[in-house]
């Protein structure tokens, strides 16, 4: 095929030897803060590809390229999720505080899977803890990786 038919962001990421952001196949729950984070992203990468721009730099031309189109992407089909102050059952976007059968308590906010950081207390809506939690209220256990948890507490935002 002659090289006028191809696509010039084909040729970038070729340049920059980069593939493309793979794009989850999980709905794409986001809550306020991951909302937010999505724009963050979107502004920042767009101000790094001016400046890329001008100084014709194509392999970060190209990189930051790519991170756009993945952000944008997440961003179009983000789906705003914000618990029902009221519910007595883990949700989305709800914190909930956990003990282990060793006694050791764990806290953990519900989240979407671009804004999770289990170091920072934050799991994905699709890991195996959410998706063991998820339905279940105070005083319920949830089983994972043959481990067990009873659900100490809920919290709407943390």
């Amino acid at each position: 095929m002659s090289r006028a038919f191809t696509r010039e962001e084909d040729s970038e990421n070729a340049i920059a030897g980069i593939g493309e952001r793979p794009v989850s196949a999980h709905r794409n729950l986001v809550t306020e803060h991951g909302l937010a984070q999505i724009e963050a992203e979107l502004s920042g990468l767009r101000d790094e590809l001016a400046k890329a721009e001008k100084k014709a730099d194509r392999e970060r031309i190209a990189v930051f390229s790519r991170d756009l189109r993945y952000w944008a992407a997440r961003r179009e089909n983000a789906e705003l999720s914000v618990p029902e102050p009221d519910s007595d059952l883990v949700r989305f976007g709800m914190g909930v505080t956990l003990e282990g059968d060793d006694g050791r308590k764990v806290h953990w906010k519900i989240v979407g899977e671009d804004e999770a950081d289990p170091a920072k207390g934050s799991i994905s809506h699709v890991s195996p803890m959410a998706v063991a939690l998820f339905g279940k209220k105070v005083g319920d256990v949830a089983s994972v990786n043959g481990k067990e948890w009873e659900i100490v507490k809920l919290s709407i935002g943390g």
